[in-house]
């Protein structure tokens, strides 16, 4: 089974894909899996990310300041869909404050200097909302 770290990472990467090219879930899981075996989590990650991505979407613009989704970079654009996906769709099996640990680690190796602080105060907002 795949680290949980790595099922999100690789979960981002698809999501990009699925972003920017408009690959089919299943190509984009192929192609960042590059052979290595599959795992449920990552699949639920990124099927269930790119299933809800207008309720996902919908969610994010209502915490967006001044900004359109469409003008987020890419990574953190995807990665605040693949932890608003996990937030909200997840709860039961990963606590939110992990969730957004996670987003905040990962954006700091894939986003620039401000992704991980703009990443955590969206995310912060959505788990707001969520336990109203």
């Amino acid at each position: 089974m795949m680290k949980r770290r790595t099922a999100r990472e690789k979960a981002l990467q698809a999501i990009f894909q699925i972003d920017v090219s408009e690959a089919e879930a299943n190509a984009a899981l192929e192609h960042v899996l590059e052979g290595q075996k599959s795992d449920s989590y990552l699949e639920r990650l990124v099927t269930g990310t790119a299933q809800h991505m207008e309720d996902i979407d919908a969610n994010i613009k209502k915490h967006l300041e001044n900004w359109t989704i469409e003008r987020l970079a890419n990574v953190d654009r995807n990665l605040l869909r693949l932890s608003v996906y996990e937030l909200i769709y997840c709860q039961d099996e990963v606590p939110a404050n992990v969730v957004i640990d996670e987003a905040i680690e990962i954006a700091k190796i894939y986003g620039d200097d401000q992704s991980s602080k703009f990443i955590n105060g969206v995310l912060s907002k959505v788990k707001d909302s969520l336990t109203k």
